[in-house]
């Protein structure tokens, strides 16, 4: 009886190989904390020798680490790219689905990687994750129509970016609850939310808003909110 054939080992080029290795740390670091990783780890998840891994990444595990961080921040900032079609508030919500789902699928790294205290934080990681910040607050300015904010605007704008990452690490920690859907739908009245009352105090926001209103449907996050919020702001008639 004929064994079946072994398949052929096929030689990676240098970028495939580096790809390859990037791949399976990203996986690692996604599902532990980056000092529970090891290059062994790494190796044997891609089925290769320590020494390559060090051929590759001769700075070892932070070299690696800090690689597979900037491939992981060029995903995210990915989830942040969308047309310039359609009501505001509904492009945002199609970008944070797309957030929502990279938390979840990177999920005990993400919260790693937010929180800091890792034995592989360095101030070059540091500065890959603020340059993801601030790359997601130029994409909700630019769905804002606001492309000169003032400092109030450009605060509130980053004030909003931050509790989105509070927020997901609280939902990582709570067992993924609420369903990342009715998470969303919160961030984004929170947007507006805080997009309302900044808009009181300062001219910029002010004409932002009303801009924004003007292009949102009835049917839309905005016009639910003001439905919603018609009993609360009635209730509190006694003190206007």
């Amino acid at each position: 009886m004929t064994s079946a054939a072994t398949p052929a080992y096929r030689r990676l080029s240098v970028g495939e190989r580096r790809s390859q290795l990037l791949g399976v740390a990203l996986s690692l670091f996604a599902h532990r904390a980056p000092e529970d990783v090891s290059l062994d780890d790494v190796a044997e998840a891609a089925g290769v020798s320590r020494p390559l891994v060090y051929r590759y990444f001769p700075g070892g595990k932070q070299e690696l680490y800090e690689a597979a961080l900037r491939s992981a921040a060029d995903e995210l900032e990915l989830c942040f790219a969308e047309p310039a079609v359609g009501p505001p508030t509904e492009r945002l919500a199609r970008v944070l689905d797309r957030y929502l789902a990279f938390v979840d699928e990177h999920d005990t790294g993400f919260s790693a990687l937010l929180q800091g205290g890792s034995v592989a934080e360095t101030s070059r990681t540091t500065a890959i994750v603020d340059e993801v910040r601030r790359a997601a607050a130029q994409q909700v300015l630019f769905h804002l129509g606001v492309p000169d904010p003032g400092p109030r605007l450009r605060m509130m704008v980053r004030t909003w970016i931050a509790a989105v990452e509070a927020a997901s690490l609280i939902w990582l920690d709570e067992g993924k609850q609420p369903p990342a859907a009715e998470l969303r739908a919160w961030l984004v009245d929170h947007l507006v939310a805080l997009l309302t009352v900044t808009a009181t105090t300062d001219h910029g926001t002010a004409r932002a808003v009303e801009a924004l209103l003007a292009r949102e449907a009835a049917d839309g996050p905005v016009g639910t909110l003001a439905r919603r919020l018609g009993p609360v702001v009635g209730g509190a008639a006694h003190l206007l």
